[in-house]
């Protein structure tokens, strides 16, 4: 979703720095809960799984810390066991712009790595989050190997490049109440972010800084989408109540 870049407000971490020691160096093995909740290890036949939870590593990113950074290679494949991360290219010589948040579940990097290349984006964390990371040989071995990691990664490459069409319709769209329900539709993507389930844990803030709107203006937009029973505004996050219609919102 290619919107106009919102800063953090004063109050949050700082975008341009890591604080404290680098994540990489805070990188640790994933427990058993962590693999539970990589959607892509399910697929796979038992010896590679075996193989493969030993080479993954976890960390956990502080509010604003960078995961990816643009011009750096990619020698991960990175996804969320828990958080919220933000996709953008705030750090190119074009107009900044955020162009996805990546949910619980959301594994992102996949084209970067398959043609060995630097980051084009910037991926950060918009609150705590626990990120695990692939090594790019194991990526590559994988493919190289597994028929069911291959599907995997290609189904995820194709519902990526739909929900991009479908953000590309948005960019049109000068209706808030449009665009907060459209990106929320797509962070409840169920193969890209199973992690997510029914409710995501997100403030009106961070959404705000995806979609590209003030907080207040956020708040609007969900007071409307919960009158209309597409979603339930929880503490601490939205519960979808009907995702159909939620991704239907504003079509004539």
């Amino acid at each position: 979703m290619s919107y106009e870049f919102v800063p953090l407000s004063a109050d949050a971490a700082p975008l341009s720095h890591a604080r404290g020691t680098p994540l990489r160096q805070r990188a640790r093995p994933a427990t058993d809960a962590e693999l539970a909740a990589i959607p892509w290890l399910a697929v796979l036949e038992r010896a590679q799984r075996d193989r493969v939870a030993q080479q993954l590593q976890v960390a956990e990113a502080e509010v604003g810390e960078r995961v990816c950074r643009i011009g750096k290679p990619a020698n991960f494949w990175f996804g969320v066991i828990d958080g919220l991360l933000k996709m953008s290219n705030d750090d190119s010589t074009g107009q900044a712009i955020t162009f996805t948040g990546v949910p619980p579940g959301g594994w992102f990097g996949e084209g970067t790595l398959l043609k060995r290349e630097v980051y084009r984006y910037n991926i950060q964390a918009l609150r705590r989050s626990v990120v695990a990371g692939l090594p790019l040989e194991s990526f590559h071995e994988l493919l190289e190997t597994s028929i069911a990691f291959n599907r995997f990664v290609i189904n995820q490459l194709n519902e990526r490049l739909g929900q991009f069409i479908a953000a590309r319709e948005i960019d049109r769209s000068s209706d808030p109440d449009l665009r907060v329900a459209r990106n929320l539709a797509a962070l409840f993507h169920p193969q890209l972010y199973p992690g997510v389930g029914t409710l995501l844990r997100i403030t009106q803030q961070e959404l705000g800084y995806l979609v590209g709107l003030s907080r207040q203006r956020v708040n609007q937009a969900l007071k409307r989408l919960q009158e209309d029973g597409l979603i339930r505004i929880d503490y601490g996050g939205l519960r979808v109540m009907d995702l159909p219609a939620l991704r239907r919102f504003g079509a004539s």
